[in-house]
């Protein structure tokens, strides 16, 4: 992700804007991150994505299954004493 100083970024605020239709422009502010500037489709995106949720009652006898079958490495078969 590309960054800017804030000062560059309002000098050149339309060349920003048109690169954050590609990628997320990064802002900072005496080298510290303080905005995230994108295009409107990748943040109706990421809310869209931060909305999803899933029960587990919803889940597939498929991802139960796989669950069931899975093993854990040997190396971290000490780690079950924490679950006693």
């Amino acid at each position: 992700m590309p960054t800017v100083e804030t000062s560059e970024f309002q000098r050149r605020f339309g060349e920003f804007q048109r690169q954050a239709q590609r990628e997320p422009v990064e802002i900072t502010r005496h080298g510290r991150r303080e905005s995230v500037l994108m295009s409107a489709e990748h943040y109706d995106w990421l809310r869209a994505a931060a909305r999803r949720r899933h029960r587990t009652a919803d889940t597939v006898d498929v991802i139960f299954a796989a669950v069931e079958r899975a093993k854990t490495d040997p190396d971290h078969d000490a780690l079950d004493e924490f679950l006693k």
